[in-house]
């Protein structure tokens, strides 16, 4: 039986650069889980890598098939932004295990739809402070920019990672990771993921 691993973590605490060092482990052979977004790409991101970049249409079509595993609708200053997982065909849990990235409420939702056997979770942790300066070097890269979204995200991390809300979905110590250290962070989840496949 196949699993997915789900990253899950603040704004800028590192998942991203966790997920592409954990995708690209040959030994680990984890096949990615990508999200569908309403928003638009950032500077660097491809369609179909870090996200499915789609218009409203196509997550309205998704969600009158019945086919959204789960959601979530962000109200920015640049209007509704949906962030999901669609049942699309390309998660087989028979023959693969997958790795997958998001917050707190999108794991909830996945392993609701899959069971908690299946959805296995990885929390990434970062002192506030560094989260903060990740954040605003991304935002001074070409083509960013978006501050007041920045401070909205930040903000609404301390409301959506409430530590009874963490502790409500199971997510135990065991399972908590600090990434004060890239490479050392990568390797002890590596260990970690190892151990959960055999």
């Amino acid at each position: 039986m196949g699993k997915i691993f789900y990253l899950i973590g603040k704004s800028c605490a590192g998942k991203d650069s966790l997920y592409n060092i954990l995708i690209r482990d040959e030994e680990l052979n984890l096949h990615p889980v990508v999200r569908y977004t309403t928003r638009p790409p950032r500077d660097g991101e491809t369609s179909g890598e870090s996200y499915h970049f789609v218009d409203t249409d196509v997550y309205e079509e998704y969600k009158a098939d019945g086919k959204i595993i789960e959601e979530q609708v962000y109200h920015t200053i640049h209007g509704d932004w949906y962030y999901f997982t669609a049942d699309d065909g390309a998660i087989d849990l028979d023959n693969y295990d997958y790795l997958a990235i998001g917050v707190l409420e999108s794991f909830a939702g996945t392993r609701e739809y899959y069971g908690s056997r299946k959805v296995l979770p990885i929390y990434i942790e970062l002192d506030d402070g560094e989260r903060l300066e990740r954040a605003l070097v991304r935002e001074r890269l070409p083509g960013n920019g978006r501050y007041a979204e920045m401070c909205r995200r930040f903000l609404s991390d301390a409301d959506d990672f409430r530590e009874e809300r963490i502790r409500e979905l199971g997510i135990t110590d065991d399972v908590r990771f600090e990434n004060d250290d890239l490479d050392n962070c990568a390797k002890r989840i590596r260990e970690w993921i190892l151990k959960s496949i055999r």
